[in-house]
């Protein structure tokens, strides 16, 4: 078992590696996944993105440990355990990120970070549908192996939405992955053709069909250095302890959460907490495990006098007819995550760019499809974006197989409660305008007695829930600081062959869902391990 190159985790980076560095044909490829097959309708049918997410099958079941600030609450963390990673259990909502958090990724040590620079890339990962709601397509790819599309409104509410954002003051803005992210508009989805497109779709699938790319079922146990450089991964399969070499590099593209992790497995990572461990210390690495980030959200819910919200269907002959529908025909409420429009907004005047990210849902549900209210409800899903909050993976056990200790530090800045309140009532203004008079019934959550800061900051701190974001763990910067892992070209600093290619890198988080810019990081570090010429930057 021997190839140039090995990558572990056959996620969204992972999945974007194997198939960029086997496309040549001059390259021989093995990714490493734990994970299963992603051919169940529950994860290809849009509409059931809240099974696959909530599935042991799918999913490693990752729970943080006891929050201090959220009143000791554990919370999920999902991450994919199947082919895709977590693109075939995500919400599927597209967002590039804000020109501005590249920017801040160059300043701070990731040189060939900025805007201009990653532009490109996103253009060349794209297939870019645009439909009715505009754009400007001179911004977006058009010939790439992933396809961006959007929901086409069947359900009123979403104009609505968009309507009352704009009457509260805000633009309304045709494409936010375009020109400008600021604004209320249609939310991009990766759906093609009334199916889940994930990273295993676009990427990992059709680089399986070539002689030079294999996946391996194996679970990754550690890498394998000798002399300073990574030479290999043992891996564990049908119970037995095997090595799979690498000629050239292992890439490590297993999650912001178990990329540390199986650094630290490795002997590199933070020494103190190592040797706890009884793990040799290959590369003393403070920053391994530490600078982690998310986005956290609450939901905004009132209740709608009309019958025309999505709980029409929440009922066992319901749900058979839409399931029965998407088989047959891919068409109909489940060929859609049903996020289809939202927005980016700024908390206050001071906000340099947009810091508040809105997700509509045209019904009142939990994210992991538990808790719907009992009658016909809506809802906003609203969070900040940039928190200064940060949190730590840390080993719990030196067995490869147990679950790794993760705690996000959630809501430990004191500014995230003034702008999750400024959240809550700024959802409550804009479900306040006139565009919502004919469909605004009474408020579900967090309730109309809710008003003052303590009652605010009473909900917040039950109801706040991860949006799934997890991200910053081996953080990439200039090589000389301590705290950074990899350099801008994602070499591990102090270990040769070893390159960490996933969320893990993200020095801070990007605005909105990041699937998105864990692709890019794909496509970006692909041509640096090839050695190729960076792509010209783009700039209008």
């Amino acid at each position: 078992m021997e190839a140039d190159f090995i990558i572990i985790g056959a996620g969204s980076a992972g999945s974007t590696l194997a198939h960029r560095l086997s496309e040549d044909g001059q390259n021989s490829v093995i990714a490493l996944e734990y994970g299963g097959g992603d051919t169940s309708p529950l994860i290809q049918m849009p509409g059931a993105l809240s099974i696959p997410m909530n599935t042991r099958r799918y999913d490693w079941g990752l729970k943080t440990d006891p929050e201090p600030h959220l009143g000791g609450r554990q919370l999920a963390c999902p991450r994919g355990k199947v082919i895709g990673g977590s693109s075939s259990i995500n919400g599927m909502v597209f967002v590039r990120g804000h020109r501005e958090d590249f920017n801040f990724w160059e300043a701070n040590g990731a040189k060939g970070w900025g805007y201009n620079d990653v532009l490109p890339y996103y253009m060349r990962m794209e297939n870019w549908h645009g439909g009715k709601h505009g754009g400007n397509p001179k911004w977006r790819g058009a010939n790439g192996p992933m396809h961006v599309g959007r929901g086409d409104w069947e359900n009123p509410l979403n104009e609505v939405f968009v309507s009352a954002g704009v009457q509260a003051g805000f633009p309304r803005n045709p494409d936010y992955n375009g020109a400008d992210q600021e604004g209320f508009g249609p939310l991009e989805q990766t759906v093609w053709r009334g199916r889940r497109w994930s990273a295993a779709s676009a990427y990992l699938k059709p680089a399986l069909k070539r002689k030079n790319c294999a996946l391996y079922k194996c679970l990754a146990r550690r890498i394998i250095t000798e002399n300073g450089r990574a030479v290999g991964v043992e891996v564990e399969r049908g119970g037995q302890i095997k090595v799979v070499r690498a000629r050239r590099e292992v890439i490590v593209s297993a999650s912001a959460i178990n990329s540390p992790k199986l650094l630290m497995l490795s002997g590199i990572g933070p020494g103190e907490h190592l040797r706890e461990h009884g793990i040799n210390v290959i590369a003393d690495k403070p920053g391994v495990g530490g600078n982690l980030q998310d986005h956290l959200e609450l939901y905004v819910q009132r209740a709608c006098p009309q019958p025309v919200t999505l709980y029409r269907h929440w009922n066992p002959l319901g749900k058979a007819r839409v399931g029965a529908r998407w088989l047959l025909f891919k068409t109909g409420p489940g060929a859609s995550n049903q996020f289809e429009s939202g927005g980016f907004v700024r908390s206050g005047e001071d906000a340099a760019y947009p810091d508040i990210q809105f997700h509509f849902l045209p019904l009142a549900v939990r994210y992991d499809g538990a808790g719907a209210a009992d009658e016909h409800g809506f809802q906003a899903h609203v969070g900040p974006m940039r928190s200064a909050s940060r949190g730590r993976v840390r080993l719990a056990s030196p067995d490869p197989r147990a679950a790794p200790s993760i705690l996000f530090n959630y809501m430990s800045a004191a500014d995230d409660w003034r702008l999750f309140r400024r959240c809550i009532r700024l959802t409550r203004e804009i479900f306040g305008q006139d565009a919502f008079a004919p469909y605004r019934g009474r408020e579900l959550s967090p309730g109309e007695d809710a008003q003052s800061d303590a009652a605010l900051d009473e909900f917040i701190s039950t109801a706040v829930e991860s949006a799934y974001h997890p991200c910053g763990t081996c953080r990439m910067g200039a090589a000389d600081d301590a705290a950074t892992v990899v350099d801008a070209e994602c070499r591990v600093v102090g270990v040769e062959g070893l390159r960490v290619v996933d969320s893990s890198i993200f020095p801070r988080i990007t605005n909105g869902n990041i699937n998105a810019p864990s692709l890019l990081v794909g496509e970006r570090a692909a041509d640096f391990i090839l050695g190729k010429p960076s792509l010209p930057p783009v700039e209008f």
